[in-house]
């Protein structure tokens, strides 16, 4: 008796196709106005997730850009996220213009 095809599960996708099914689940979200779509603490997981894996490939010389491109967000999504999250590390935006400098990035 032979099994009938099935779809591939969740836990079967990659990591990566999971994610993107996240991400646009968050943007419809947000597009239809739903802003507690994701409680507080999974946001800050999330970023923080994303934070250290972006952080990681570019220390390990996997450099590539942050953004899918300039109109994937707005400019005040980028200085709201920047500026929340120099705040949440305790930085200033001296201490990123310094690190830049130092580094060429």
């Amino acid at each position: 008796m032979s099994s009938p095809e099935r779809a591939p599960m969740a836990e079967e996708a990659t990591l990566s196709e999971r994610v993107m099914a996240l991400a646009r689940e968050v943007e419809a979200a947000q597009m239809a106005g739903n802003l507690e779509a994701l409680t507080p603490h999974a946001l800050q997981s999330m970023l923080s997730s994303l934070a250290k894996l972006y952080g990681a490939n570019v220390e390990a010389g996997n450099s590539y850009p942050v953004l899918a491109g300039p109109q994937s967000v707005s400019g005040t999504d980028v200085l709201v996220l920047c500026g929340a999250m120099l705040k949440a590390a305790d930085l200033q935006v001296f201490e990123l213009g310094m690190w830049q400098s130092w580094t060429g990035r």
